[in-house]
């Protein structure tokens, strides 16, 4: 199996497997109540958490591509992470799932869009797929605005862990 543990580099940001040195950040990412508020998920309660959620990340070892750390490329490949965006199989609906994150100094400045763009082509090209999809919360416009510069397509609601979220799709052939 392909190790993609290193992921695109575009413009402005480099795409690349956490490491336990992205602990602090992170947890800063995962606690703040803005970034979580539309996630569905509890904010990450302590930086050793984080550790431990980086260093038992399952996703390179089955199905072997998973969230890649987002950081500046201007600061080079080792700087601390400013978020994450990358791909994520779903055993309960056999698809694979876009999600991204960023802290929110960094938002409206294109860079979630950047890193799904590129997301998205490393899943078409080099993964092969046929279709990927985004599970967004309804009330999550800064997350829809990406989806649909990115040519996603409004799918439908369902019901997703307990949550009626939308369902966003895209296929290779678009």
């Amino acid at each position: 199996m392909a190790d993609f543990r290193q992921g695109p580099v575009t413009e402005r940001l480099v795409l690349r497997a956490m490491t336990t040195e992205d602990a602090e950040a992170f947890y800063r990412l995962n606690s703040h109540p803005d970034v979580m508020r539309y996630t569905g998920e509890e904010p990450m309660p302590s930086v050793a958490a984080a550790r431990e959620a980086i260093e038992h990340y399952p996703d390179w070892d089955n199905p072997g591509y998973g969230r890649w750390a987002c950081v500046l490329r201007s600061q080079g490949p080792d700087a601390p992470l400013i978020g994450f965006c990358g791909l994520k199989f779903l055993p309960e609906t056999e698809e694979v799932d876009i999600g991204f994150r960023l802290l929110p100094e960094y938002w409206g400045r294109g860079l979630a869009t950047e890193a799904a763009r590129a997301t998205l082509d490393f899943g078409f090209t080099t993964l092969a797929l046929s279709e990927i999809v985004a599970m967004v919360m309804p009330d999550n416009q800064a997350s829809i605005r990406v989806l649909t510069k990115l040519g996603l397509h409004f799918a439908g609601d369902i019901e997703y862990f307990g949550e009626t979220v939308q369902r966003w799709t895209i296929s290779r052939h678009r």
